[in-house]
């Protein structure tokens, strides 16, 4: 059964930081693609960050590039999401799961997430 357990987020003033964390149990880390999404009030879930099995590429939305950082630790089944330089506007819900390569398409359920609320 896989499991996925986000963790991290808080409430910070813009311009802060914060570092999400993403602990999985029941599968291999370092044989899977990882991808971070967050979805605010009343909008839909969108692709934040996402990092390829070979090489640790990353790939970032137009809104996480220079200030997102993504990566992973595949001894310790982890993903990482570090967020500077918060705006207002990255306030939202944030959430891991497993997605095909290349894609941000998800191949594990949601989990429960974790809220970053920037004022």
């Amino acid at each position: 059964h896989v499991q996925l357990v986000e963790s991290g987020g808080g409430s910070v003033q813009a311009g802060g930081s914060l570092k999400l964390s993403c602990a999985g149990t029941g599968y291999n880390y370092r044989s899977n693609c990882m991808g971070w999404f967050r979805q605010a009030p009343g909008k839909e879930r969108e692709g934040v960050a996402r990092i390829h099995t070979n090489f640790d590429i990353t790939t970032y939305a137009d809104s996480a590039k220079g200030r997102f950082t993504m990566s992973r630790h595949n001894a310790k089944n982890t993903a990482y999401l570090q967020l500077n330089n918060l705006k207002p506007e990255d306030t939202a819900m944030y959430y891991c799961a497993a997605v095909w390569c290349g894609t941000w398409d998800p191949t594990t359920d949601w989990g429960q997430g974790t809220q970053v609320t920037v004022s």
